[in-house]
C-alpha cells in the first residue's frame, strides 16, 4: 500500500476535573500560611486575568487524568491504535515512561513513548505521529497529555522574592487532553504544515527540578521556580516572523482560519500577542480566564471548545500556536 498522504484528527477528548480553586481562594490560603508576607488583595487575579483553576481528584495522577480524556477520544473515536504517545509536561513517574501505565489503564497492546517538551509536548507529540503516519511505520496514533502542575505549587514562601519566583505557579492547572490521529487519503485534510523552533539559551528562566539528576534529593528542587517577566520577555523577542513567516509560505492569510488556539498563561499577555501577529479577535478562544494555564492540554481545550461553539465544521483551517519553557515555538496547521 502506498503511505497516506495525510493525518487527521479523528477523535478528540478533554478531561477538567470538577473541583476547582479560585483565585481568591489561593490569596487566602497564601496569607493564612504566610503572615509575614504583603499579598495586595486580588494581585493574582490583576496580574493574570485568572479566576479559577482545576485540581484533580485525590489519588489521581497525571496518567489518569490522560486516560480520562483518552476514553473520550476514543468513544468518538473508535477502534483499535497501534501506538500511544503521552504528551505532557506533568508524569507520574521519572521511569518507566508514563505512555506504559496510560496503555496498561486503557487495555492498549500497542508500542509506547513520552514525547516531553513542557507545554509544547501535545504539538510536538502531533509532529511526530503525524511523520510516523505519513511514512506508513503507523495508521491510528493516540496521544494522549495528563497534566497535574498544581502538584508542584510552592505555599510556604520566606519572603518576597521567593513568592515571585513561584508566582506563576498559583495560575497552574490539571487537566487531561487526547488526539487520535489516524492515516488519511486526503490530500487537503489533517496536518497540512508544522513548524517548530527553540531559543535554549533561556532554558533557565523557569524549571521543576525536581528528579534530574541536577537536584535529584532536594527537597526544596520539588516546586516551580520561576522569571516570569524574563519568560515573557523571551517570548516576546520571538517576534511575530516565525507565524507571519508560516502563513506566506503557505501562501494564507487569517481570512483563511476560523481558529487561531494558542497557548495561554495570562490574560494581559493575550492582546498584544493578538496585535503583533494581526489575529482578529473573532477567530481566539480565551481558556487562561476560566481554566487557568493547563499547560499542553490548552490547544486541545480550545479545539473543544471552538468546536462546541460552532467554529469549527469539515474543511476549517486551525493554526495551533504553542509555546513553551526552553523556550520553544511549536506551530501546527490543521484542516478539520
Amino acid at each position: 500500500m502506498p503511505p497516506p498522504v495525510s493525518a487527521r484528527i479523528a477523535g478528540l477528548g478533554v478531561h477538567l476535573p470538577e473541583r476547582v480553586r479560585t483565585t481568591a481562594e489561593t490569596e487566602t490560603e497564601l496569607r493564612r500560611r504566610n503572615p509575614g508576607v504583603r499579598l495586595p488583595t486580588g494581585l493574582i487575579r490583576r496580574m493574570t486575568g485568572v479566576e479559577t483553576v482545576h485540581l484533580r481528584p485525590d489519588g489521581w495522577d497525571a496518567s489518569d487524568l490522560a486516560v480520562a480524556a483518552a476514553r473520550e477520544a476514543l468513544v468518538e473515536s473508535p477502534g483499535e491504535v497501534d501506538l500511544v504517545l503521552f504528551a505532557s509536561a506533568s508524569q507520574d513517574l521519572v521511569e518507566p515512561a508514563t505512555s506504559h501505565i496510560v496503555a496498561a489503564k486503557l487495555g492498549v497492546d500497542a508500542p509506547v513513548m513520552d514525547v516531553k517538551n513542557a507545554c509544547n509536548s501535545v504539538v510536538n507529540a502531533m509532529q511526530v505521529a503525524d511523520a510516523l503516519i505519513r511514512t506508513g511505520q503507523h495508521r491510528r496514533v493516540l496521544i494522549a497529555s495528563g497534566e497535574a502542575p498544581t502538584v508542584a505549587v510552592r505555599w510556604d514562601v520566606e519572603g518576597h522574592e521567593r513568592f515571585l519566583r513561584s508566582f506563576p505557579g498559583y495560575t497552574m492547572s490539571d487537566g487531561g487532553a487526547a488526539l487520535v490521529l489516524e492515516a488519511s487519503d486526503e490530500a487537503d485534510a489533517g496536518i497540512r504544515s508544522t513548524r517548530f523552533l527553540a531559543v535554549s539559551r533561556h532554558w533557565g528562566i523557569g524549571t521543576l527540578p525536581g528528579g534530574g539528576t541536577m537536584r535529584p534529593r532536594d527537597l526544596d528542587a520539588e516546586y516551580f521556580d520561576m522569571d516570569g517577566h524574563g519568560l515573557q520577555q523571551a517570548f516576546l523577542e520571538l517576534g511575530p516572523e516565525p507565524v507571519l513567516g508560516l502563513l506566506r509560505d503557505r501562501g494564507l492569510t487569517w481570512d483563511d482560519f476560523d481558529l487561531v488556539a494558542i497557548h495561554q498563561v495570562a490574560l494581559p499577555y493575550l492582546p498584544p500577542i493578538f496585535e503583533r501577529l494581526g489575529v482578529p479577535g473573532d477567530r481566539t478562544v480565551i481558556t487562561v480566564r476560566d481554566h487557568g494555564n493547563l499547560a499542553s492540554v490548552t490547544l486541545p481545550l480550545q479545539l473543544k471548545l471552538a468546536r462546541e461553539r460552532g467554529m469549527l465544521r469539515e474543511g476549517s483551517r486551525v493554526l495551533l500556536i504553542g509555546l513553551a519553557g526552553g523556550i520553544s515555538l511549536g506551530l501546527v496547521e490543521v484542516v478539520w
